[in-house]
Formats: structure tokens, sequence, C-alpha cells
């Protein structure tokens, strides 16, 4: 795969399910990626699918040194099971002058923590993945969304099947339940702003801008 021309190139420490799933992903999408485990056996494992993997305690500032951290734009703090583990290392990171640390915690608590010793992002994957989940068996008819002042939301939809054969026109959902619709796939074609006599099917996904509270009047009256 060819690199992004604005890739940067990202250190990943810590290659347990979450940080192994991250470095593997970054690679995939064409970045530069280093991966940092202090077991053997984890780095081998993955040495075969990110750009280099090494075996080191990045507790030890002279190790991370001796693999020119601060050359890489941003760290990921991926050790999860040791707080105190990645506490050190996110500290040491920063001391060396790293530009950008990411750093995953359990919990809200350490998140806490973490920002203190002034870490630049803290992700929460347990936390956030049953956050997500919940939002899935809500709205199941919601397949991504994007949140954003005030309640408003940008979302892909799968439109109910209750509307085969039946024809749902943009005006309908602009001016009956509030929804700006801003892009209809069909077909694995897009529609970017389609007209208002555009006449929507079941099969189609729909981007659309709208509060929650209009999506499920929409989904209820089908």
């Amino acid at each position: 795969m060819t690199r992004p021309n604005h890739a940067h190139e990202f250190a990943v420490i810590g290659l347990g399910r979450f940080g192994g799933s991250l470095a593997h992903a970054l690679n995939t999408l064409g970045f530069e990626v280093l991966g940092i485990d202090r077991d053997p056996e984890v780095v081998q494992s993955i040495s075969d699918d990110i750009t280099r993997a090494v075996s080191l305690d990045a507790t030890d500032e002279d190790a991370l040194q001796a693999v020119d951290i601060t050359a890489f734009d941003t760290v990921v703090v991926a050790i999860g099971t040791d707080f105190e583990s990645n506490l050190l290392v996110a500290s040491a990171l920063k001391a060396l002058g790293v530009r950008r640390v990411i750093a995953k915690a359990v919990t809200q608590r350490q998140r806490t923590i973490l920002e203190r010793v002034g870490v630049d992002q803290v992700v929460l994957p347990e936390i956030e993945a049953g956050r997500r989940l919940a939002l899935e068996l809500a709205e199941p008819h919601v397949l991504q969304r994007f949140d954003f002042g005030e309640g408003h939301r940008v979302l892909e939809l799968r439109l109910p099947e209750t509307l085969a054969g039946k024809a749902v026109h943009h005006k309908d959902l602009t001016e009956r339940y509030g929804l700006t619709v801003l892009a209809v796939e069909r077909d694995q074609k897009l529609q970017i702003a389609p007209p208002p006599d555009f006449a929507f099917t079941a099969t189609d996904l729909l981007v659309a801008l709208g509060t929650r509270e209009q999506v499920d009047r929409f989904f209820s009256a089908f």
C-alpha cells in the first residue's frame, strides 16, 4: 500500500490485544510503525506485520533514546495491565520531548492521572466499546454517528425495511421530520446533496444531519 503523503510515523509501546491491533492497523493503512514490548515472544509474533518491532523495557529512558523515540510524531502507550509502567513510560516520553503522547487507561481515575502528567490524549477502549455497543443496541438503524454541538449529530442510517416499494422524498425528511440529507449511497454509488424530489428506497444508506429525537421520530413513523 502506498503511504499517505501526510503520514506520520508512529510508535506503539505495549503490543497486547489493543496495542498489537492498533500497530497492525496503522501499518495496513500505509504508515511507518515501530512496535515495542518487553516480551520477546510478543515482538516476534508481530514482527512480520509492522515496519519494525523491538523488545525492550520502555520504562528505561536510555532504552527509549536508543531507538530514537523522539523521532516519532506520535507515540501510543498501550500497556494495559500494569498502570505503574504505563504511567512511568508516558512520563518518560513527555520528559524526552515526544511531540504527541497518547496513552491507554482502564478507568477514569487512571485517565485523570495520565492527564496530570501531561499526556496529550487518553483513550479508554473498554469503556468506549461499551458505550458504542449500548448505542448500537439502542439505535440499530444507525450505522455510524458523529456528535457535535447541542445534541446534533451526523448519522449514517439504514432505512426501515417497511419502506420497500415506497417513495420517501428528501423534502419529506426535511419538512416533516427535520432531518437534512447530506448524501445517499445506492448500489455502492454516492449521491451528494440529493435534490428535494429524490426518492429513497429501503436499500439506501443515508448520511443525515439531525438530532436523536428527529431520527427516532422518523423511524417510529414507518
